[in-house]
């Protein structure tokens, strides 16, 4: 089994990492010997892109896995190198990963001493920037010149939903790669053979993520996620007046801050229980007013951690509520296409009479425009109230509600 084998739907582009891994090792070959022509299909720094759950992390850990492999084979994964890269514990690959709305300053430039660093036991010291679009300009403007002209030893790997979400001069400098969705039955077939998930729960799953690798699988595993979504799926639909709206808003809203606190509360409690034992303390001791700032300055980046897993809850609430009403377009148009919302025929074919063209298009825009609120911090309950009051249809109540 090779590092490549769970990227799944990607195979030009992971022939083009192929081909960098074997220059790479070329490169280590000749080290010293004076000869440059070798490894030019290597670059030292990359911008991996694609939509979310194209399998972008996953691709840059595989190739920091090739480049650090010792194997006949560049990327076996049989050997140490890939072993410990694959499962995140090899000592000079170095991830920076965030749960908070941006990446600070201040985890940029302790990457930029660990890139300077020479590798202690690989052959490469590898630097992986996951979300690299949540760095603002004058964060990416840290890394800039350790990006552009890095130790000869040193690779660096961003990934990004796209090239326009990073600045210029650093897109500039970085050798791109595009990732594109996977293949529906290509999801399928992997989380079938690696879950054991029966093949028509897994295509189903694997069309309701819109081939999310990592979502897929989250709900072809989990019956209760899969009702929850059916759930969020019909709550809009079901609003018939402004105060429908505001109930249903809230009902949303409150469904993503559990989930967003289900996610982030086991972690939040071993962070403290973590920071009292470094200081001393017992778990359930009171902390001393001396030690209160380092205890706020957690607190301070759990809230910052639990704002993104809000956002991302909602944003992944909307997201499957577009695919219905492009299911519903679908419908109304007569396109030859899958439905993303296989398991909802009826709704969809009851929400494809109640209105035109037309106004499935507005809603569609409606989603949009709130996703867009979102990401500009307008409220989430007054953002999606707004939403909600547009997703109203005309018609009286259908049987399936």
């Amino acid at each position: 089994m090779s590092v490549w084998d769970q990227l799944v739907g990607q195979e030009q582009q992971v022939q083009v990492l192929q081909k960098a891994a074997s220059a790479a090792r070329q490169i280590v070959c000749q080290r010293g010997s004076g000869n440059d022509d070798t490894g030019r299909q290597m670059s030292h720094a990359w911008l991996i892109t694609g939509p979310p759950g194209s399998g972008r992390s996953l691709a840059a850990k595989a190739f920091a896995a090739s480049l650090q492999c010792e194997g006949e084979t560049v990327g076996c994964g049989k050997c140490q190198g890939c072993t410990q890269t694959m499962g995140g514990t090899h000592p000079d690959v170095r991830y920076l990963r965030t749960e908070k709305v941006v990446i600070s300053i201040e985890e940029a430039r302790q990457l930029i001493g660990v890139a300077a660093q020479a590798p202690s036991q690989g052959k490469w010291r590898v630097i992986v920037v996951e979300d690299a679009d949540r760095m603002v300009e004058r964060t990416s403007n840290v890394l800039l010149k350790a990006i552009e002209e890095p130790p000869p030893h040193t690779v660096w790997l961003l990934c990004a939903p796209s090239p326009e979400d990073m600045i210029t001069t650093i897109r500039s400098r970085c050798r791109a790669l595009n990732l594109r969705v996977p293949p529906v039955r290509a999801v399928a077939e992997l989380i079938v053979a690696r879950d054991g998930v029966d093949p028509q729960v897994a295509m189903s799953a694997a069309r309701a993520a819109q081939s999310h690798i990592g979502l897929a699988k989250y709900l072809a595993t989990d019956p209760q996620a899969r009702e929850q979504r059916r759930k969020t799926l019909l709550r809009p639909a079901q609003v018939r007046s402004v105060a429908d709206a505001v109930f249903a808003a809230g009902q949303m809203v409150d469904l993503a801050k559990a989930e967003a606190e289900r996610i982030t509360a086991t972690k939040d409690a071993a962070e403290l229980g973590e920071l009292k034992r470094a200081l001393g303390l017992d778990a359930d001791a009171k902390v001393p007013p001396a030690l209160r700032a380092q205890v706020r300055q957690l607190e301070e980046e759990q809230k910052r951690r639990a704002t993104r897993a809000l956002r991302d809850q909602l944003d992944r609430a909307m997201t499957d509520l577009m695919s219905l009403y492009r299911d519903v377009y679908a419908r109304q148009v007569g396109a030859d296409v899958d439905f993303v919302n296989d398991d909802m025929v009826e709704v969809i074919s009851d929400l494809a009479s109640q209105m035109d063209t037309a106004a499935t298009i507005a809603k569609m825009d409606a989603i949009e425009v709130a996703r867009r609120r979102l990401a500009h911090n307008v409220t989430p309950v007054v953002a999606i109230e707004a939403m909600c009051v547009a997703l109203r249809p005309h018609a009286q109540p259908t049987p399936w509600e």
